[in-house]
C-alpha cells in the first residue's frame, strides 16, 4: 500500500527538483550571454589587425615614394648644375629634357608621398580608436564576467542545498522510481506527480479506463499514466464518487459489457417467439 507520506514527498520531490533543473539550466545557460560581447571583442581585434596591416602597407609605400622623390630630386639638380657645361644644342636639348622628366616624376611623387601621408595619419587615427574600444570592451568583458562567474557560484550553491533536500526526502522511494519521476519532471516542465479526478489524468487530461484508474484509487503500487507518464493519485472529485465510474470515462473497457448485454436481449427476444409459437399451435 502506497501512503500519503510517499505522495507527499514526491510533490516536496517535484518543487526540489523543478528548482534544481532551473538552476542547472541558468548555470550551463549563463557564461553564453558572455557570447555577443566576446564576439564584439573578437571583431574589433580582428579589426584592429587589419587596420595595422593597411598601416604597414602605406608606412612602405609613404618610404618608397619617399625614396623615389628624392632620386628625382637628385637627377634635377645634377641636370641642372651640367647646364653650366654645355657647349651644343644638343647637349642644352637633352639636359633640358632630363630636368623636364625629373621634375615631372618629381611633381608625381610629391604627390603620391602626400597621399600615402594622409592615409597613415588616417590609419593612425582609426587604429587609436579601435584600440580604445578593444580597452573599453576587455574591461567591460572582464567586470561581467566577473560578476557572471559570482552569480554561478551563488547558483551552485543553491543546488547543493537542494540536493541536501533531495536526500532528505528519497529515502523510502524506489531509486527507479526516482529516475524516471526526475526524467519526467524534465521533460514534462516541472510536473512529474498529477491527480487522477473523475478517471481523467489532470496532467494530460486523457480520460483512463475505469480498471486501471481504479488502481490509482486503490494505491497499491506507484502508477504512471499510460499517455503522459507522469505518476498519479487518487483524488476525489467535486461532483462525487459516481463519475469516478461514469461508462463515458471508462472506455473500451466497459463496451464489452454492453455487447454482452445485448446479446442478452437478443436471446430473450428469440426464446419469447419461440413460446407464442407454441402456444398457436
Amino acid at each position: 500500500m502506497i501512503t500519503n507520506t510517499v505522495f507527499e514527498n514526491l510533490r516536496t520531490l517535484q518543487d526540489i527538483l523543478s528548482q534544481k533543473i532551473t538552476l542547472e539550466h541558468d548555470i550551463q545557460e549563463m557564461p553564453k550571454l558572455l557570447n555577443a560581447q566576446e564576439e564584439l571583442l573578437a571583431r574589433l581585434k580582428k579589426t584592429f589587425i587589419e587596420k595595422n596591416q593597411e598601416y604597414e602597407r602605406a608606412r612602405l609605400a609613404e618610404a618608397e615614394y619617399r625614396n623615389l622623390l628624392m632620386e628625382a630630386e637628385q637627377s634635377r639638380e645634377h641636370a641642372e648644375k651640367n647646364m653650366d657645361s654645355i657647349n651644343t644644342q644638343r647637349e642644352y636639348e637633352a639636359l633640358d629634357k632630363e630636368i623636364r622628366d625629373a621634375s615631372e616624376k618629381e611633381q608625381q611623387y610629391r604627390k603620391e608621398l602626400q597621399n600615402q601621408e594622409r592615409i597613415l595619419l588616417d590609419l593612425d587615427d582609426q587604429m587609436r580608436h579601435s584600440a580604445g574600444l578593444i580597452q573599453q570592451q576587455e574591461a567591460e568583458l572582464a567586470e561581467r564576467r566577473a560578476s557572471i562567474e559570482a552569480e554561478i557560484a551563488e547558483k551552485k550553491a543553491q543546488v547543493e542545498q537542494l540536493v541536501e533536500q533531495e536526500r532528505a526526502v528519497t529515502p523510502d522511494i524506489d531509486p527507479e522510481v526516482l529516475f524516471k519521476f526526475e526524467r519526467i519532471i524534465r521533460n514534462k516542465m516541472g510536473r512529474g506527480i498529477v491527480a487522477i479526478k473523475g478517471g481523467v489524468c489532470m496532467g494530460c487530461h486523457m480520460i483512463l479506463p475505469a480498471q486501471f484508474a481504479n488502481s490509482v484509487r486503490l494505491g497499491e503500487e506507484i502508477v504512471f499514466c499510460p499517455y503522459c507518464s507522469r505518476i498519479l493519485y487518487y483524488e476525489e472529485s467535486e461532483q462525487g464518487e459516481e463519475d469516478f465510474f461514469d461508462i463515458e470515462d471508462a472506455g473500451s473497457l466497459t463496451d464489452l459489457d454492453d455487447i454482452e448485454d445485448e446479446d442478452y436481449e437478443e436471446e430473450d427476444e428469440e426464446e419469447e417467439e419461440k413460446i407464442n409459437i407454441d402456444y398457436d399451435d
